[in-house]
């Protein structure tokens, strides 16, 4: 094609098909992006899952491909290989120390998606976390449940009224028992629960 071309043009050509590359790498980015958020709606709809873990995913792939887009334009662009992995490492390492010093907020998040799934318990219930076979446990009805804590308005009790945020965690190392609401009840008895 070059030869069909004046001269002055032929030092252009690699410009202008590494930028039609680009464009194409940005175009396919943007359309998987474009899947992924329909596919994630889909999914939340199925599944009734809360905004917070539909947007956490949302936002979790738009970096994923983000990412992968950036790497494929720089590697258009003539950035070696060696310098992205080199750069990659470099931050997976601190991330790793970051994970662990944040281990106990992963913790509760993951705790919380646990929530959300599997539902031991809903929006006001009540419910009672049980220190062991003798003593009374945090007793209290949920009026929140947000990725960290879940909020309880204490019921009975000498601080009967207040509110309780109770790590999530810690729902999943004791004994819960449950007073579902009046709500939830007439979900379970039409079989929406």
């Amino acid at each position: 094609m070059k030869n069909y071309l004046p001269e002055w043009m032929h030092g252009w050509i690699n410009l202008l098909d590494t930028a039609l590359v680009v464009i194409l790498i940005l175009l396919v980015a943007w359309l998987l992006r474009l899947l992924t958020r329909r596919l994630l709606a889909r999914l939340g709809m199925h599944y009734t899952l809360p905004p917070q873990v539909e947007t956490a995913a949302r936002r979790l792939s738009n970096f994923v491909i983000g990412s992968a887009a950036l790497v494929a334009i720089l590697d258009q662009l003539g950035v070696s290989p060696t310098i992205l992995w080199t750069a990659f490492t470099g931050f997976a390492a601190v991330g790793a120390v970051a994970f662990f010093a944040a281990w106990s907020v992963l913790s509760n998040i993951f705790c919380a998606l646990l929530i959300f799934t599997t539902r031991p318990f809903r929006l006001g219930d009540r419910i009672e976390l049980l220190e062991n076979g003798e003593k009374p446990g945090l007793k209290g009805q949920v009026i929140d449940i947000n990725l960290i804590y879940t909020t309880l308005q204490e019921i009975g009790g000498p601080a009967e009224g207040t509110l309780m945020q109770i790590p999530n965690s810690l729902f999943f190392q004791r004994g819960l028992r449950r007073w579902p609401s009046t709500a939830a009840q007439a979900h379970v008895i039409q079989g929406d629960g």
